[in-house]
């Protein structure tokens, strides 16, 4: 995505409606060039489009969560993406920010089997030759079009990986990890036990708030990617339990 792309995308988020004409004057270009990059966002699944605006898409799509906060969020994934080597085998939980790491993975030709438990991140790569995916069974959810449950737990014993990527939906100093799901962090505990480290990718948000189950303690998680906007405190929590941490 380009960069003028990017900023579009964020002009559209913080208006939710926005004109093409609009648009067109914030960004210095003429409407052609925006309806054009408007038609490949929309196509990606980033928004929707209605005659002579561009709009959020749906809060209950997962795109749209996809769509917040994405300049971050692609820096994030690019820098988890150099630490994945060719030719390896990882893991990836479902989220917005493993989905884009995954697209990353593609957009650099890197030869990379994925095995995890989202059908929206094996749909989001599945134009990438170099990318194969190994996708987990289990019992269906399709707001996050993802696999939980006894099933997905069941064949997670058969994979054993270097590195797990992960998204997280809260914090806490005494805690942890949380999640919003507990089937999707019952998941998330189960993956953890077949990779040699585990790498949380999100952006700094979600240290400021809390999620609903206890996902992961810290120490079980061996790196931190997010961005400067994290707290200090918590800057200095992670460093104290040894926690690698990348600011991007």
């Amino acid at each position: 995505m380009s960069k003028r792309s990017e900023q579009l995308l964020e002009l559209v988020n913080q208006n939710k409606k926005i004109e093409v004409n609009r648009l067109a004057e914030l960004l210095q270009v003429s409407k052609v060039t925006i309806r054009k990059d408007l038609t490949d966002l929309e196509q990606r699944g980033l928004l929707r489009r209605r005659h002579g605006y561009a709009i959020i898409n749906n809060p209950d799509n997962l795109s749209f969560r996809l769509a917040q906060n994405y300049d971050t969020k692609i820096k994030i994934a690019r820098t988890a993406a150099a630490q994945v080597a060719e030719n390896e085998t990882i893991m990836i939980e479902s989220g917005s920010t493993c989905a884009l790491l995954a697209e990353q993975l593609g957009q650099q030709k890197k030869h990379v089997t994925i095995i995890t438990n989202s059908y929206f991140i094996a749909n989001f790569v599945e134009k990438f030759d170099s990318i194969e995916t190994i996708l987990l069974g289990g019992k269906y959810q399709p707001s996050a079009e993802v696999v939980v449950g006894p099933l997905a737990k069941m064949l997670l014993p058969n994979f054993h990986v270097k590195q797990l990527f992960i998204g997280t939906d809260g914090f806490a100093a005494d805690t942890g990890f949380f999640g919003n799901d507990l089937m999707r962090a019952e998941i998330v505990q189960a993956m953890v036990q077949q990779a040699d480290r585990t790498i949380i990718l999100t952006d700094s948000s979600k240290f400021k708030t809390l999620g609903v189950v206890k996902q992961l303690p810290l120490s079980a998680i061996a790196a931190v990617i997010t961005d400067p906007q994290i707290p200090t405190a918590t800057v200095n929590l992670l460093k104290q339990q040894k926690i690698k941490l990348h600011l991007v």
